[in-house]
This record gives structure tokens, C-alpha cells and sequence, in this order.
């Protein structure tokens, strides 16, 4: 049988994106073939730039900085360590000036602001779409799939720039007209005109099909975002207690995620020393990780907050089940939090450790229907240590609660999710672009 040809790019090194994972590898594994098209990261020796996890499912990572960049980077380098090499290079310099004024400092010029403003960003994204649309167009596809907006005008020009059009996906993790970091009308601007373009789009639930029914007139499709079905076999744990030089008595109170702002965990920190027992864990890294090791620091609550560094999405599992309670107390700085319902809620889920959640539409409609945490105020750490001082006090809720966890995992999970994923694809087999 003819496989259907699918072409997937991502804005990332795909080491720990489980949405992206669980959706090519089902593709994969029905009646399709997928090269997904992602970044390098060159500070990862380990990283391959190709890797193949199965016949039907490859991945393809684009070098991050164009050969010119790599080059004035590794000259200042070599300067910086070498006091001999940046004397020789001034006078060098000078004898060149003075040889040939206007040509060498214009270079020299340009090198400076290269390396040190705002074009270099430029440069290098603008290198990595360029690499990332001539990839996408070295194969014949029949689908392209982009995930989120930064990766929309690359399906965009593969999918479209040619005599016979191919369809075009647009898979929108975040609501990209309201989230941190993409402050400016521009995000706005981009998606209302690239939208228009597209062949079909999936969203991560109800709340934002809505905001973009709303905003562009028409209710995408709703994949949610579960986690893969914790069958009895996979009970495996990596021992956190040894790791942290923790007692068994010591309850794990985790938060797992990336270390970012507008997740509430500087409210958590705040609320540590409010708890009557247990150790506050973060696994992951971030921008504000240092931030919040300095607040720990200065709280001089060293002995109550611990962290580690992210692990792989396959190992996760195994460092959530050690937990007593987990957290997800994102905070309402744009629509994009409010209406979230993240993966971690449901990984959390999966391991039969309850929640101590904000008060979110998506997140608390999940854990007051099937009873598996308690909803606080993510705003106020006071409110977030009587939560937690609830389940810590009353060992029987505790359990009750974990116990809705492990039932409500055969709702919440990848496999009913799959099935509607697939019947998208299925949909779009054949369709003319």
C-alpha cells in the first residue's frame, strides 16, 4: 500500500516535545510516512542531526547558525582566551585600516553587530526557515504539517509555492495571539494572514477552538493533549529519596515542566515554608531556574526546596511516581495560560499522583469532575499551602484521590485522542489543496 507522504516541521530540538512525538509516531504507524523537520542544538554534542526511530518516521534537525556566524564566533573565541592572538589581531587590524580604510571597517562593523545586537537573532532564524523550507522541498510530500505559528510560513511557502498546491496543517500548540513572549501585533498579524491559507487546523481544546471561532470565524479541530495509557508493567522508579539524599519518610511535593515565568512557581517557593511537612522538587530547566535558586537562597529554605535538571520524556514517568502531590499552578498573565490544559496535568494523572491546580477553566473542569486534586488560588502562596496541607494532613484523601487518578487515566490518555488525530489525516488524503 502507498503511503501518504507527510512532512512535519517544529521550532525546537525535539528531545522532550511528547504532543509532537505521540502524533508522528501514530502517523507513522498507520498509513503514513513522516519526516519531521526540527533545530540542531550544537551545544548537545549527543544530539544527531538525523535519526530514524522507526520505517516510517524519521527526523531531520537543521544547523542553528549559518557557517558565516559559526566563523565570527569561533575568531572571538579564540581572541577572548588568548591575550598573544588579540594583540597580534589589534595591530593586524590597525596595518589593515590603515592599508585599506573604508572597506576594513565597514567589516569590521558589520562583524560587531553581527555578534552583539538584535541582527544576529535575525540572522539566525532567518538561517534556520530558510534551511528548514529547503529540506521541506527536497522530497515530494502530499501533507505539510506546521506546528505552531513559528513554524507556519515554512509549511506555508512548501505547501503552496508551487504549481500543484499540497494540503497544509496548521497545529496550534499555544494561542499565539496571547502568550508570553510574543508580545508584539505582529504574532497577531502573521497568523490572521497565514490562516487563510491553510487546509485545516488543530487546537488543544474547546476553550481555544472557541477564542479562534471567535477571532477567525471557524471552530478548528481538538486534539487534547494526553499523555500514552501507564499499563501495570511500567510501575518503575527512579529512586528520588537516594537521589536527593532524602528520607523514605520525606514526601515529594514536584513540579515538572520547563522553569519559565507566568507558571506560578515563585509563588510555590514562597509557599514552601508554609508547608507542615514535605520537599518541594523541581525537575526541569529554564529562564528563571538561577531566579528561583537565588530566592530559595535567600529564603534560606535550602532544606525544603530541591532541584534537578530536566530528564528525558521517556524517563519522566519514572521520577513522577515518586511523588506525594504535583503541581500545575500556571498564572493568568495572558489567555494562553487561562485557558490551558497542559500535559503535565494528565503525566501527573497517569502516575496516580493528585493535583494541587489553578483555578483554570480546562485544568479545573478535569479535576473537579473526576475528583483527582484540589483548585486553589495560583496567585496566592497562602492559598496554594492550604491546599497542599490538606492533602498532607489527611493521608485517606490523599488516596482517594490518587486512586480517581488511575480511573480517570482510561479518559485522559493518547489512545481515544489517536483515533481522532488519524480521522483528520484521513480527511485530508486525497482533498485537492
Amino acid at each position: 500500500m502507498m503511503r501518504t507522504k507527510v512532512c512535519m516541521f517544529v521550532w525546537n530540538h525535539f528531545t522532550n516535545d511528547a504532543r509532537v512525538m505521540r502524533e508522528c509516531t501514530a502517523l507513522s504507524e498507520d498509513a503514513y510516512d513522516v519526516d519531521l523537520i526540527c533545530i540542531h542544538d550544537p551545544k548537545d554534542p549527543n544530539l544527531k542531526t538525523f535519526e530514524e526511530y522507526n520505517k516510517h518516521f524519521r527526523v531531520h534537525r537543521v544547523k542553528r547558525y549559518p557557517e558565516s556566524l559559526l566563523f565570527f564566533q569561533m575568531i572571538a573565541k579564540k581572541l577572548r582566551q588568548n591575550k598573544f592572538l588579540l594583540l597580534l589581531a589589534v595591530l593586524l587590524l590597525l596595518l589593515l585600516v590603515y592599508l585599506m580604510p573604508i572597506p576594513v571597517i565597514i567589516c569590521t562593523l558589520f562583524a560587531l553587530i553581527v555578534l552583539k545586537t538584535k541582527l544576529k537573532t535575525a540572522i539566525v532564524r532567518g538561517s534556520i526557515i530558510l534551511r528548514m523550507i529547503l529540506k521541506g522541498t527536497k522530497r515530494k510530500y502530499d501533507i505539510y504539517h506546521s506546528n505552531d505559528l513559528n513554524t507556519l510560513p515554512q509549511g506555508y511557502i512548501c505547501s503552496k509555492f508551487r504549481l500543484k498546491k499540497k494540503q497544509l496543517i496548521y497545529d496550534s500548540h499555544e494561542v499565539q495571539t496571547s502568550r508570553t513572549g510574543y508580545d508584539s501585533s505582529f504574532y497577531g498579524k502573521l497568523e490572521a494572514y497565514l490562516i487563510k491559507k491553510i487546509d485545516a487546523m488543530i487546537v488543544e481544546n474547546h476553550t481555544r477552538a472557541k477564542y479562534n471561532e471567535d477571532l477567525y470565524g471557524f471552530y478548528p479541530h481538538v486534539v487534547h493533549n494526553y499523555p500514552f495509557k501507564q499499563t501495570e508493567v511500567n510501575i518503575e522508579k527512579i529512586d528520588l529519596h537516594s537521589l536527593l539524599n532524602l528520607t523514605e519518610k520525606d514526601k515529594i511535593l514536584l513540579y515538572q515542566g520547563g522553569i519559565q515565568t507566568g507558571r506560578g512557581l515563585e509563588n510555590l517557593v514562597k509557599a514552601a515554608p508554609k508547608f507542615i511537612e514535605g520537599i518541594l522538587v523541581f525537575i526541569g530547566d529554564g529562564r528563571i531556574k538561577r531566579d528561583l535558586e537565588k530566592m530559595v537562597d535567600e529564603m534560606g529554605i535550602g532544606d525544603k526546596v530541591k532541584f534537578l535538571p530536566k530528564v528525558p520524556l521517556a524517563e519522566l514517568p519514572k521520577y513522577t511516581r515518586n511523588a506525594y502531590l504535583g503541581f500545575q499552578v500556571l498564572n493568568n498573565v495572558c489567555f494562553n495560560h487561562y485557558s490551558a490544559s497542559s500535559n503535565k496535568l494528565f503525566e501527573y494523572m497517569m502516575a496516580g499522583v493528585p493535583v494541587v491546580a489553578c483555578d483554570f477553566p480546562e485544568i479545573k473542569k478535569v479535576v473537579q469532575k473526576e475528583k483527582t486534586g484540589i483548585i486553589v488560588d495560583s496567585h496566592d502562596p497562602g492559598s496554594i499551602a492550604e491546599g497542599v496541607n490538606q492533602l498532607l494532613a489527611n493521608p485517606g484523601l490523599r488516596s482517594e484521590l490518587s486512586k480517581n487518578c488511575r480511573k480517570a487515566s482510561g479518559i485522559y490518555n493518547w489512545l481515544k485522542e489517536k483515533e481522532r488525530f488519524i480521522a483528520i489525516y484521513e480527511t485530508m488524503r486525497g482533498r485537492k489543496a
